[in-house]
């Protein structure tokens, strides 16, 4: 019964949701433990299933990975009829793709929209196998899991540029660069595939090729650089394909872009500013709306207010030492708006009026402005 159905999910989704903020804290172990919690009641659940094989791998257990893809990819590959039976299954390689509409307009039917959204399910799982194989050097069955997955994901980035980078691995060749260059095409605003890109031309000693992408995967993302540091699992294909890109340059001595130091910390500080922009203008006019009901209210909820920007600013360390710096780079008019939207909320909730929270919201909006256009 739906009512039934509706608890579990949500039991299902927390236990997610609790395991996927564990592996971003690095606490691996801890979410490895909510996700065998919730297979035990759903042994089938595919993003758990996902989750966790992801999780392995991000801690460092490939042969664990491996397993956990395999329980995953299993029922996908061989499903089983209403009637009891198996069909045959065909090869990776020559299982059609989903066809898209007709040239006369007609759309797709309703079984190939469901093996469309079964394929991009089970896509994640797919990558994660093929990178727990490269992990135990196991070239053969990890090119093989890539070509089921372009063969999966024809018209996907994720899909093309997770095989590419499986290829470049275990097999190389024209058919790792042609996925490479399929991806940037589907997603060129995204950098992890001009990073792939990169990976699969320094294998392939495209030199050029692979300093050109990888400069535009940093133009796109310029923290990508210190992307091998990050933990976790939601950055698991960026920081492995950060942390190869690097030893392959380094062994190849190719003078790749490095990160612009400067433009880090004006960025970093520029977020920063937006942040406590957005939170004073939004402080402001709540308790502007809140005054006609409960002036006292209203001044309680800017002191909350203002202790929220504190929070937003609780490690000086991250943003002070480059802070007057930026501000001779052309970000002083930011940084002075945004104080004064704090102090003036702050004026506000001691000594309450209308002026104050009016000078806040405009103030707010100044610093907010002008930082979105130091971009």
């Amino acid at each position: 019964m739906p009512s039934d159905a509706a608890p579990d999910q949500s039991a299902a989704d927390g236990y997610l949701q609790r395991a996927h903020l564990l592996a971003e804290l690095g606490r691996y172990d801890e979410g490895i433990g909510e996700l065998t919690a919730l297979l035990a009641d759903e042994p089938g659940h595919l993003p758990a299933l996902t989750m966790l094989a992801r999780m392995h791998l991000a801690a460092g257990r490939p042969a664990e990975a491996l397993a956990v893809a395999e329980t995953a990819v299993t029922p996908v590959k061989d499903p089983v009829a209403a009637d009891g039976e198996t069909p045959a299954e065909p090869s990776a390689v020559e299982r059609p793709a989903v066809e898209p509409p007709t040239a006369d307009g007609a759309a797709p039917t309703a079984a190939e929209t469901s093996a469309a959204d079964a394929a991009g399910a089970v896509l994640p799982v797919l990558v994660a196998r093929g990178f727990a194989l490269l992990d135990l050097e196991r070239w053969k069955p990890a090119a093989a899991t890539a070509d089921e997955i372009l063969a999966r994901g024809p018209g996907d980035a994720y899909a093309q540029r997770s095989a590419a980078a499986i290829l470049s691995a275990s097999r190389n060749g024209q058919a790792a660069l042609d996925a490479a260059w399929r991806g940037v095409e589907l997603a060129p605003e995204e950098p992890e595939a001009h990073l792939v890109l990169g990976l699969v031309a320094v294998r392939l000693q495209l030199f050029d090729l692979a300093e050109r992408a990888y400069r535009e995967a940093l133009r796109l993302d310029p923290e990508l650089g210190e992307a091998g540091r990050d933990v976790g699992v939601a950055r698991l294909e960026r920081r492995r394909y950060a942390e190869t890109l690097e030893q392959l340059t380094a062994l190849a001595d190719l003078p790749v872009a490095r990160p612009d130091p400067v433009r880090t910390v004006d960025d970093g500080i520029r977020r920063l500013l937006l942040s406590v922009a957005g939170w004073s203008l939004l402080a402001s006019l709540l308790a502007g709306v809140l005054a006609p009901a409960s002036s006292g209210a209203s001044r309680l909820f800017a002191v909350l207010a203002v202790g929220g920007v504190a929070v937003l600013l609780r490690r000086p360390a991250t943003w002070r030492p480059g802070l007057r710096e930026a501000m001779a780079r052309g970000l002083a008019v930011p940084v002075y708006a945004a104080a004064v939207a704090v102090v003036l909320l702050l004026g506000y909730a001691l000594v309450g009026g209308p002026w104050p929270l009016a000078g806040a919201v405009t103030a707010s909006v100044v610093a907010g402005l002008t930082a979105f256009a130091r971009r």
